[in-house]
């Protein structure tokens, strides 16, 4: 089979498989090859390919956007969103960031100190240290809480109709 460029006069020949207009790569266990320009847009991600790389719905990719968190991508001619590789990376450290207690405001901070020329590490472990501030308040709130909790519910029999007057009721309601 004789492959020709793409003016489909010039044969293209083992001396020009990598030329201007195919990069013919052999996929793994076949000997079929792409055109340079559907290998091009691998370094693309639509939405859907995206999100699902990332482990997101496609919803969080817009709110992304919308906050600021994720560029909003180019279009291609066909209208769909052209997202860069890098893209699954940016989510994955928001996902991340997220999951060990950072808002998206300081995820936001967080990415911008990875990218900001003369970012020291002293800087990063301060939002760090900060945070660990932050979730130790919320320790101590969520102990106190508790004790109250269990203090309420101590007087309470947990018997008879609420119509007789349930202690924790009235406590919420202001009448103890």
């Amino acid at each position: 089979m004789l492959l020709r460029g793409m003016d489909g006069n010039e044969p293209i020949g083992p001396q020009n498989f990598c030329g201007p207009f195919f990069v013919l790569t052999p996929y793994l266990g076949t000997d079929r090859r792409i055109p340079h320009k559907e290998q091009k847009t691998m370094e693309h991600l639509k939405t859907g390919e995206l999100a699902k790389r990332a482990g997101v719905n496609v919803e969080t990719l817009r709110f992304y956007e919308r906050k600021g968190l994720l560029p909003v991508p180019p279009r291609r001619e066909s209208g769909y969103r052209e997202y860069p590789e890098d893209s699954v990376q940016r989510i994955r450290f928001i996902k991340r960031a997220q999951e060990r207690g950072f808002s998206l405001g300081e995820s936001q901070e967080l990415l911008t100190l990875r990218v900001q020329r003369g970012t020291t590490c002293a800087e990063v472990k301060e939002r760090a240290e900060l945070k660990i501030q932050d979730v130790r308040q919320k320790i101590a709130d969520l102990k106190a809480i508790e004790r109250a909790l269990d203090k309420l519910a101590a007087t309470c029999s947990g018997r008879g109709p609420i119509t007789s007057g349930c202690p924790i009721l009235e406590n919420l309601n202001g009448e103890l």
